[in-house]
């Protein structure tokens, strides 16, 4: 039963489901698993192995997820490129012929999607409402729509209704706004020294009034609004992520083993909870970390047990 888990997401090491893995998921009972290239050998392959991880829930509809954007961030390179079809490209051409725009994104949504169901995967961390800035670091770059905030939320707002259609849910990412940081936040800490109300009129924009399930915090420091901790650690920005943004669904943390994050994976988690975040997630495998992070994250509360009802009524 859903009400029976833990309120985190993992990763896995490899193609198959160890003993150990299998152990780890019945007695932890995260809320969900996200799969990366290394599990991901073939379709066959993958469905096997998602339908092993529903059977440890007894629950065909348990969240999987994967960040499956097209372009450089391609979890799916064993089974297809989609090297051209970046976040950039589907901008540019939203900006240059909106009606081709809308046929060749749907176009590519549901190839993505019909991909994803393949292999039993029903949630995408997709889309990235991040913004395009010049002389920001390339970790967002062509991953982002487009400079433009107005044309980033509208993109969102169709890639959103699009994947739903199709049964798979949605991770905006990376709120309240990652495209001003300097530095990769997998690498160091990036600290964004604008103000609230640029940051408000400009990356925060993107993020608002979108009708997704789940969203994926930023480990940056907004210095003039939490001068000390990340948006994932910092009970100030989950409040303006809540009340200013108005994201009401899901929050989830990004990856706890990044090195922006300069705790250890115990402290990570519990101010990932105590911050106001709802799930936590780890990415790497690493069986010893992720014991730490069941061990440190609640059962699942009222809230995220409405919501994932909810988000259940989509899957087909």
């Amino acid at each position: 039963m859903i009400k029976d888990r833990r309120a985190f997401i993992v990763g896995l090491k490899s193609i198959v489901l160890s003993n150990s893995e299998i152990i780890f998921l019945k007695k932890y009972k995260p809320w969900g698993v996200i799969l990366f290239s290394r599990n991901i050998k073939s379709i066959k392959q993958t469905k096997k192995l998602t339908d092993k991880i529903k059977s440890v829930f007894k629950d065909k509809k348990y969240p999987i997820l994967i960040d499956q954007e097209g372009g450089r961030v391609n979890r799916l390179n064993n089974i297809i490129s989609f090297d051209n079809l970046t976040s950039e490209y589907f901008g540019r051409l939203f900006k240059k012929d909106k009606k081709k725009f809308y046929i060749i994104y749907k176009l590519f949504v549901d190839k993505t999607s019909y991909l994803l169901k393949s292999i039993g995967v029903n949630i995408n961390t997709i889309p990235v409402l991040d913004l395009k800035i010049k002389g920001s670091s390339n970790i967002i770059g062509d991953r982002s729509f487009s400079t433009n905030k107005k044309i980033v939320s509208k993109i969102g707002n169709i890639c959103i209704k699009y994947f739903h259609e199709n049964s798979i849910g949605t991770v905006i990412k990376h709120i309240p706004g990652h495209g001003l940081a300097k530095v990769d936040s997998h690498l160091f800490t990036p600290r964004i020294e604008k103000t609230l109300n640029y940051l408000y009129k400009n990356d925060f924009y993107p993020f608002k009034k979108k009708n997704s399930f789940f969203a994926m915090t930023a480990h940056i420091i907004y210095s003039n609004i939490d001068s000390f901790n990340t948006a994932t650690h910092s009970e100030k920005l989950i409040n303006i992520i809540r009340k200013k943004i108005g994201f009401r669904n899901i929050l989830i943390s990004d990856d706890l083993s990044m090195k922006s994050l300069k705790n250890d994976i115990k402290t990570n988690t519990k101010k990932t909870f105590s911050a106001g975040c709802n799930i936590a997630l780890h990415c790497n495998g690493n069986l010893k970390e992720m014991k730490i992070v069941g061990d440190n994250s609640p059962l699942l509360d009222t809230f995220i047990i409405k919501k994932t009802s909810l988000f259940y009524k989509i899957l087909s």
